[in-house]
C-alpha cells in the first residue's frame, strides 16, 4: 500500500530518493575532505576506508529500507494505536515495519553500493574463492544484525516509551562508526562492538580477512567467517526481546 502511494508521485519520489543518496553522500565527503590532508587514517588507505563504508552503507541501508520504521514504535504504545494493530490478522512486527514504508531509503543503498564499486574497483585484493563468496555474505548478515539491533531497540521503546534516539544511537551510530577503521578507535571500544553489541561482524572482521589485515584484537582469520552464526543469534536475542516486550503491553487504559 505505502508503495503504491509513493509511487503515484513519481517525481516526489525521485527528488526524496535523490534528496536521501546526496544527505547520506556527505558522509563520505567528508571522509574524502580527511584524505586531503592525510594519505592514511589508521593505517588504512581511503580505498581500504571505501570498502568499509561500502559494507557498512548497503548492509545498514537494507535493513533500515526494510524495517527502518520500527523507530515509530514509541509513538504508538503512548498514544495507544499500537491496540489497532493487534486486533489485525498480522504479525505486529510486520505490521510496524511496514508502517509508513519509505521507499526513498534506496537512495542509501545505492549510494553504498556505488562506493563500494569504487572500493573493488581501486583495491588490488588477492580474490580467492572464499573471499568471493564472503562479499554477499557480508551484506546479507550485516542487514540481518542491524535488523535485530533496529528490533531490540524497539522492544525497548515498549518499557521507555520514548526512546527512539536511544535506538538511533545503535543504529544509525552504529553504521557510522562502521564506516571508520577498527584502528582509530580505543581498544575498549572494539572489544565492546565485537562481543557486547556485535556490529564489528558487519563490516570490521570480514573486512579484515578479505584485505588480508590482522583481526582486530589479535582473533583468529576464521572469526571473519562468524558473521551468519552471529546474525542467527542476535535475531534470536531480538525476536525473544520483541515477545517480551509485546507480552508486557498493557495499552494506554483509554
Amino acid at each position: 500500500m505505502w508503495i503504491r502511494s509513493t509511487m503515484a508521485y513519481r517525481a516526489s519520489f525521485v527528488m526524496t530518493t535523490v534528496g536521501n543518496f546526496a544527505a547520506t553522500g556527505l558522509d563520505f565527503v567528508a571522509i574524502l575532505l580527511m584524505f586531503s590532508r592525510v594519505d592514511a587514517l589508521g593505517g588504512y588507505s581511503l580505498p581500504e576506508v571505501a570498502f568499509l563504508y561500502g559494507l557498512s552503507g548497503m548492509a545498514f541501508g537494507l535493513a533500515d529500507l526494510a524495517i527502518g520504521s520500527m523507530d515509530r514504535l514509541g509513538s504508538r504504545v503512548r498514544d495507544g494505536t499500537l491496540d489497532t494493530l493487534l486486533v489485525r490478522p498480522a504479525p505486529v512486527l510486520a505490521q510496524v515495519a511496514a508502517d509508513r514504508f519509505g521507499l526513498r531509503r534506496l537512495g542509501r543503498v545505492i549510494q553504498g553500493a556505488l562506493v563500494l564499486g569504487y572500493a573493488l574497483g581501486a583495491l588490488d585484493i588477492d580474490w580467492s574463492v572464499p573471499k568471493l563468496l564472503l562479499m554477499p555474505v557480508m551484506v546479507v548478515s550485516g542487514s540481518a544484525i542491524f535488523c535485530a539491533v533496529f528490533v531490540a531497540g524497539a522492544a525497548f521503546q515498549f518499557v521507555a516509551q520514548d526512546a527512539s534516539e536511544v535506538q538511533n544511537a545503535f543504529t544509525y551510530g552504529g553504521t557510522t562508526l562502521l564506516q571508520y577503521p577498527p584502528t582509530v578507535f580505543a581498544q575498549e571500544l572494539v572489544r565492546g562492538v565485537t562481543f557486547v553489541l556485535p556490529l564489528a561482524f558487519v563490516n570490521w572482521l570480514p573486512a579484515s580477512y578479505v584485505l588480508g589485515r590482522p583481526m582486530p584484537l589479535g582473533l583468529p582469520r576464521w572469526i571473519g567467517f562468524a558473521g551468519p552464526l552471529v546474525a542467527v543469534a542476535c535475531c534470536a536475542l531480538a525476536g525473544l526481546a520483541w515477545r517480551a516486550g509485546l507480552r508486557a503491553y498493557r495499552s494506554t487504559g483509554s
